[in-house]
């Protein structure tokens, strides 16, 4: 089972919000999710984020691969280097 690290998006048309969850790659977007370990919230000027970065350490740990976006939010955030 491949694990990705990616965003599903919540909120209101024209008006997303993401959370960071683990997930199994062959689910859908916006469906089954293994754990929550964040948000990021485009809409703010900057953008916002909280991760809980043990979580995120864990995951990236035993496999996890994050996306695009997770990866430069993990980046910002000082968990990847």
């Amino acid at each position: 089972m491949a694990v990705k690290i990616r965003l599903r998006r919540m909120g209101q048309k024209k008006a997303p919000f993401y959370r960071i969850v683990v997930a199994d790659s062959r689910s859908p977007r916006d469906g089954k999710c293994i754990d929550e370990i964040g948000t990021f919230d485009p809409n703010t000027d900057p953008s916002t984020y909280k991760v809980d970065e043990e979580a995120a350490k864990k995951w990236l740990a035993n496999g996890a691969q994050p996306t695009e976006v997770v990866n430069k939010i993990f980046k910002n955030a000082g968990i990847i280097k």
